[in-house]
């Protein structure tokens, strides 16, 4: 979005959130949140206006477009109110606080997020997106209620602000510590989600749909795990088909690689077209394994067309990769990546490869979209078409790569949408993980490269040798990191130490969980707090229960700590693991589809995890041999040589055999030095 420079900048211009530079030239009065803003609030008893929005958020730019850059707005925000604005990726602990304002107060939640507080930061009115009149009428309503109906309007904000400190577990009834584990429960929890399966287009029944990357992966790895082969055989054949559409359809960009934030539809055809980096990481990894139990190239060509776009588009020159970017380019969605038959028509002058082109993407002469363009999609795979226009596989692919190669070049002339160049901890850690997840799988070398150049970043520029930090732009990292950041990075490190059986990233690892333990674990109710015990201090202090697109924190802690207790052979981290699994049980077999990575989690505490210790100069031919099938409920170990680094590889090794050692429960077969007798271990 273009700003208007003609006017003098506000305080947002100082900001190194793109999302909060936007809106630098508004004339509205904007505050960052910040103890500046609530001061001014107390010291001119002024009510304040938090506006929450993120820079791809499309609903945003049309509110700021129609309201805020309004001067007649923007006079009455300024005269009655102290405006704040807030990126809710840079801050998602000021997000929270008063999204569940607005869902405490019966409303819909959604950005952007306008919440109206009293001097003292609690909220009395909340809502979204409004329309400019009705923008207006609300200030000055609000504005005069608190003048007339001070007490009234103090009274119920301290209700709403009570309410939203009420623990989560409190909440949600989740007090109960059964340590039972049933296997059975698994075949009880899919069979409710099953019951709400797309069965023809994949995902669930519902529009709009987001691809919801944890939800597979918990149907996948459940697929390899019940007794029920019935059950097992309706799990596996939705995640491929789900998947397959998802890449089929205008979610996945056909033409540069990559996946947009959700469908508008329940076809998987009308993305929302911001591209999130979140959403790519997971899916990334999630891609790499149903290839690995598929072994299906178009899951393949996935994984490796997404990474050259996170290369390409997302990567900076430091080795972060950058948060997003947008919907909208010269103000109109999905401009970037739309195309007129007549462009396609310029492109390809020979009327039979036109005719090739349009039918293998859907491309119609009037547009299959709105305002007569068209959404690249496919609706057939790439056998039966060519199957259908007497062409040999090969024959198409060659014409598939030359078309996107064409196309990609061309689109690179066009004005890009905006790049949300805010490198976010957490965010980055999904991609790390993703990333190894797909060098283990295809053993890729370039995947292990980028990954450990992004390792080395997050390292050495979102970590103070004590703590890390939640963003990185220009050199600058100033945000206390939050229990995301430190879950996902957690989890990537482990991931990476896994794949390079380099100790200092299991080091890196247990350095911040023994960090989260001190700073963010509420040992009274066995959960961690989603804000650092240093970190400002807000109305109130949240847990994030539930899993959504991206995992919540807790749950990914719970299986660091699992995982980490088994590398590390420390007890006290799966006890931890253990209870909080344990206490969203009853959430679990209620309903799944937003617990799906507190399931996995479960899932391994039905059955013992493999604990693999690799020894010899062929640990690392070893390692890739085992990650050539899909097996997720194990934990690898290795040294090129006898060493006692860890407790899985105390006494390992002998002469100069190459051994591997196949353990359950702290109990270990014989050593063995193939990969075929190791599995036959593991599926004893």
């Amino acid at each position: 979005m273009t700003a208007n420079t003609t006017r003098e900048p506000n305080r947002l211009i100082h900001s190194g959130s793109p999302y909060l530079l936007q809106h630098a030239y508004n004339p509205v009065d904007w505050f960052p949140w910040g103890e500046e803003a609530l001061q001014k609030a107390q010291t001119e008893d002024k009510p304040i206006i938090v506006s929450i929005g993120y820079s791809a958020c499309h609903w945003c730019h049309v509110m700021e477009r129609e309201s805020f850059e309004n001067e007649q707005i923007a006079t009455l925000m300024n005269q009655h109110f102290v405006c704040i604005k807030v990126d809710r990726e840079e801050r998602p602990d000021v997000d929270a606080v008063y999204m569940d304002a607005v869902q405490t107060m019966g409303l819909q939640g959604g950005w952007p997020l306008n919440a109206f507080l009293t001097p003292q930061a609690k909220p009395f009115y909340a809502g979204t997106y409004f329309p400019p009149q009705n923008w207006a009428n609300l200030l000055v309503r609000i504005a005069q209620v608190f003048q007339e109906n001070r007490a009234e309007l103090e009274e119920s904000a301290e209700q709403f602000k009570n309410s939203i400190a009420v623990s989560e577990l409190k909440k949600y009834a989740l007090g109960s510590e059964s340590a039972d584990f049933e296997a059975l429960a698994l075949d009880e929890m899919f069979d409710k989600l099953a019951a709400n399966f797309d069965t023809q287009l994949g995902g669930m029944q519902k529009a709009p749909k987001f691809p919801m990357p944890n939800l597979w992966a918990w149907v996948l790895q459940y697929s390899q795990t019940t007794q029920s082969a019935a059950r097992a055989e309706t799990a596996f054949n939705q995640v491929k088909l789900t998947l397959k559409e998802i890449y089929q359809g205008g979610i996945y960009d056909q033409i540069g690689g990559g996946w947009a934030r959700y469908s508008v539809d329940g076809e998987w055809f009308a993305p929302h077209f911001e591209k999130m980096l979140y959403d790519n990481g997971q899916l990334i990894g999630l891609y790499a394994d149903i290839y690995n139990l598929s072994k299906d190239a178009v899951y393949k060509q996935a994984v490796y067309q997404s990474i050259a776009f996170i290369k390409r588009e997302m990567l900076s020159e430091e080795g972060g990769f950058y948060a997003a970017l947008d919907a909208d380019s010269e103000g109109v969605e999905g401009k970037f990546y739309t195309w007129t038959y007549k462009e396609l028509a310029e492109i390809w002058t020979d009327a039979q490869e036109l005719q090739l082109f349009c039918d293998y993407y859907q491309v119609l002469p009037v547009g299959n979209w709105e305002h007569g363009v068209n959404i690249l999609c496919r609706r057939k795979s790439d056998e039966e078409f060519a199957n259908l226009n007497h062409l040999s596989l090969p024959e198409l692919q060659t014409k598939i790569k030359d078309w996107q190669k064409k196309l990609l070049k061309i689109r690179t002339t066009r004005i890009r949408p905006g790049l949300d160049d805010k490198i976010l901890t957490a965010w980055n850690g999904l991609m790390l993980k993703g990333l190894i997840d797909a060098y283990r799988v295809f053993d890729e070398e370039s995947f292990l490269e980028l990954a450990l150049e992004n390792a080395y970043f997050i390292k050495n520029k979102l970590f103070d040798g004590e703590k890390l930090f939640r963003n990185y732009k220009n050199g600058k990292a100033d945000i206390i990191a939050y229990l995301e950041d430190y879950a996902q990075v957690i989890e990537a490190m482990t991931a990476l130490y896994q794949a390079t059986f380099d100790l200092q990233w299991l080091h890196f690892a247990q350095k911040l969980t023994e960090y989260t333990l001190t700073n963010f674990y509420d040992t009274e109710e066995g959960m961690f707090f989603f804000t650092d015990q240093n970190a400002e201090k807000l109305i109130a202090r949240k847990k994030e229960i539930f899993d959504n697109v991206t995992p919540a924190s807790n749950s990914a802690m719970a299986k660091n700590l699992y995982f980490l207790g088994l590398l590390l052979d420390n007890q006290a981290y799966i006890k931890i693991a253990r209870r909080m699994v344990s206490q969203v049980k009853p959430l679990l077999l209620r309903n799944i589809e937003y617990l799906a990575n507190w399931g996995q989690l479960y899932i391994y505490f039905t059955q013992a995890t493999a604990e693999i210790a690799l020894v010899g100069e062929d640990a690392m031919f070893f390692r890739k041999e085992l990650d050539k099938k899909y097996y997720p409920n194990k934990v690898i170990v290795g040294s090129f040589s006898p060493s006692q680094a860890l407790p899985l590889l105390e006494n390992r090794g002998a002469g100069e055999d190459s051994l591997i050692y196949v353990c359950f429960d702290k109990t270990c077969q014989l050593p063995v030095n193939s990969v075929a007798r190791a599995w036959e271990q593991i599926y004893r």
